[in-house]
Formats: C-alpha cells, sequence, structure tokens
C-alpha cells in the first residue's frame, strides 16, 4: 500500500480525505453525547483539508452534530449514513417516531434513523434480546433494521448510504483518487463507494466489537483511532 499511499500525497488536490467520526476520529464511549475528538486529531484534519481537494466527514450522526463535535472549518459533513443526502427519506420520518418514543435508556433520535445503544446495558444477552423484538416490528413498519458497534439502528429503506455519499462526493467534485478510513458496518457501503477509483485504499480502524468483514475488505487495518492519527500524519 505504500505505492498508493504515495499517489495520495503526490498530488492532494486530484484528491480525497474521507472519514467516519465514531470509533474513527473520536473514540468509542460509553454513549454518543460524550464522545470528543482529540484536539491532535483536530489539527490533523485541519491540516488535511488546508492540502487535500476534498476532506469530508461521512457520520452516523446527523451533519450539524458531526461538524459541532470536529468543529474543523473547510470540511464536507455528511450525515445519518449519507441520508441527508437523499430527499425521498423524508417521507420516514412519522414511521421513525414511535421508535424514537421508545422506553429505553439510550435512544439516538437523529430525525432520519433511530438508534439504540445497550453499551452499558447490566445483561448484555437480554439487551440484544429485547432489541431484536424491537428490530421485528421495525421491519414490519417497513423500516431496515441494522446492527452495529453495540446498537441497533433503524432507518429508511431508501437506496442512500455511505457508499452512495462517497460516491456522490467524489462525482461532484471529478475526483478519481481517494482513502475512506471507518471502524463498523456502515462503513462497508463507503468501501464499496470506492470501487472503480484509480486509486482507492479502504482502512479499517479494528476494534473487538467491529465485523470481520471490515479488516477483510480493507487495504489497510489500524488498531485504534490513535493508529489512524498517525497514518493521517503521513498524508
Amino acid at each position: 500500500m505504500d505505492d498508493e499511499l504515495a499517489r495520495l500525497r503526490e498530488e492532494p488536490g486530484r484528491a480525497a480525505v474521507l472519514l467516519d467520526v465514531d470509533g474513527t476520529l473520536a473514540p468509542i464511549v460509553a454513549r454518543p453525547e460524550l464522545a470528543a475528538v482529540p484536539e491532535a486529531t483536530r489539527a490533523e484534519v485541519r491540516r488535511l483539508a488546508e492540502r487535500y481537494a476534498l476532506v469530508a466527514c461521512v457520520s452516523g450522526r446527523s451533519g450539524d452534530e458531526a461538524a459541532q463535535l470536529i468543529a474543523v472549518e473547510g470540511v464536507t459533513y455528511v450525515g445519518v449514513h449519507g441520508l441527508e443526502l437523499a430527499p425521498e427519506a423524508e417521507r420516514w420520518r412519522g414511521v421513525l417516531r414511535p421508535f424514537a418514543a421508545e422506553r429505553w435508556p439510550w435512544v439516538e433520535d437523529k430525525g432520519l434513523t433511530v438508534a439504540l445503544h445497550w453499551r452499558e446495558a447490566e445483561d448484555d444477552a437480554a439487551a440484544r434480546r429485547a432489541l431484536e423484538e424491537v428490530a421485528e416490528r421495525a421491519e414490519a413498519a417497513g423500516l431496515d433494521a441494522q446492527w452495529g458497534r453495540k446498537v441497533l439502528e433503524l432507518r429508511p429503506p431508501v437506496a442512500a448510504d455511505k457508499g452512495t455519499a462517497v460516491r456522490a462526493l467524489l462525482e461532484e467534485r471529478g475526483l478519481r483518487r481517494a482513502l475512506y478510513a471507518g471502524d463498523d458496518t456502515t462503513d462497508l457501503d463507503a468501501f464499496r463507494g470506492l470501487d472503480g477509483l484509480e486509486v482507492a485504499l479502504r482502512v479499517a480502524v479494528a476494534s473487538n466489537e467491529g465485523p470481520d468483514e471490515l479488516r477483510e475488505a480493507a487495504d489497510l487495518v489500524v488498531g485504534s483511532p490513535a493508529e489512524l492519527l498517525d497514518l493521517l500524519r503521513t498524508l
């Protein structure tokens, strides 16, 4: 991968750096509202934004929330796994409302999706079983149920994901070289969004909770957000 990294570095005006947020730039914490991006990481994202044609954060959070968390100007923020770029997702807001009101300790209402977290559950297996019942009800209502790192996310059944967002961002700017880094199931879609580029680097931020498929699909694997920071410093 050294040659591919070199091709990104040598012509940054023709390349993009695309990044997930939670678990990638911000270490995973017990609840999403506790997340923080280390200042050293923020400084590196700022440097990359000044150097590359495009630096974007493609997050499961809303775009506004991701922008507040990263707090770097010059970065493009796309939220809710790319659904913010899909107008047809809007009509599903009403279907999602009852699930946003679930009696569950850690519900994250993102408007276009609802995430139910069980990281702090006393009984991990019991929490998973309870959420499987929620997933069944959501699917009966026409929603998609997606499992991630200690989270069940309910989302509209529209053809929009991190992969469609990545392709749209690159095509809009005519870019054919890109790196994407992520840590969870939805980042597999973003990896596929790089298919067909002349330079495509897929970086998995691995963890015990992350999907094996992400590591298998990656060109490079790092063991933590701190190790990803070391990689970004080479760009």
